[in-house]
């Protein structure tokens, strides 16, 4: 699903890629929304057809080959660039070597994340945030991935993503966990500042973003669709948040089964 912020508080909008072309899916709220698996799998990247979709949309060669589908995307602090075994340096040129920042998000909860700087906001939609605060930007992916370690010491870095989706989230002052965080890792930043240089680590002075999704009702009771157990999904459609659409049958993460080819109705 591609999806676009709201303006002056408005839900972000969402559109639903289908072949093509796309159907916005705002305008579905409240109506039927049928979406029934044909069976068959694309690769994302190379367009081979494929029995199982690996890392979410790739063949099993272009999952074992390129460098977007590494451990080192998950773990950044873990790229290897440098010792030269980088599986496409010229793709972690542009991809890895760009200013990215390490930001507060409340989607189920307070956590940390990093996304590149070009990716404001979609990361946090993509995430179902309600709440988000840019606090630090830095030059590469791989910094950003030494200065998420030292937050997950004192915050998580994941979402809970059945509360997410129950809407029972409650609003958060992010500038004043910003601040409790930064105060809690000084030594731990000075740490860093002194391997990678005085100017590497950039104070953002930036206010939390606000984030609204298309949600007539939150279910009660999170039951997931899967097209692997059942190629046929169907209800009306109660609502969308994060990659999630929200029916009144259950919900489905649609991109769990990017590369799936889907029949819309």
């Amino acid at each position: 699903m591609a999806v676009v912020p709201g303006e002056s508080g408005r839900p972000a909008d969402y559109t639903l890629r289908v072949g093509d072309a796309g159907l916005p899916l705002n305008e579905r709220l409240g109506h039927w929304l049928g979406l029934e698996w044909t069976g068959a799998i694309a690769c994302t990247h190379c367009g081979r057809a494929t029995r199982k979709s690996f890392a979410q949309g790739y063949c099993y060669p272009c999952f074992k080959t390129l460098a977007q589908c590494d451990t080192c995307i998950v773990k950044p602090e873990t790229c290897h660039f440098f010792a030269g075994t980088c599986r496409e340096p010229v793709w972690a040129e542009h991809h890895c070597f760009q200013p990215h920042v390490v930001y507060l998000a409340n989607s189920s909860g307070l956590k940390v994340g990093i996304t590149r700087k070009s990716q404001i906001p979609t990361r946090w939609l993509d995430q179902g945030a309600i709440q988000a605060l840019p606090i630090l930007e830095v030059d590469t992916r791989q910094q950003s991935g030494f200065v998420e370690m030292l937050f997950k010491e004192r915050v998580a870095d994941r979402t809970n993503w059945r509360a997410m989706l129950k809407g029972e989230v409650e609003r958060l002052d992010l500038v004043a966990e910003r601040d409790r965080l930064l105060a809690h890792l000084d030594s731990g930043l000075a740490n860093l500042r002194e391997r990678f240089g005085a100017e590497f680590l950039r104070l953002l002075d930036s206010s939390p973003t606000e984030l609204e999704y298309p949600v007539h009702q939150f279910p009660g009771k999170i039951v997931s669709h899967n097209f692997d157990k059942r190629r046929d999904v169907g209800g009306t459609l109660m609502g969308i948040k994060g990659q999630y659409l929200l029916l009144d049958t259950g919900v489905i993460n649609l991109r769990k089964f990017t590369g799936y080819e889907v029949v819309v109705t």
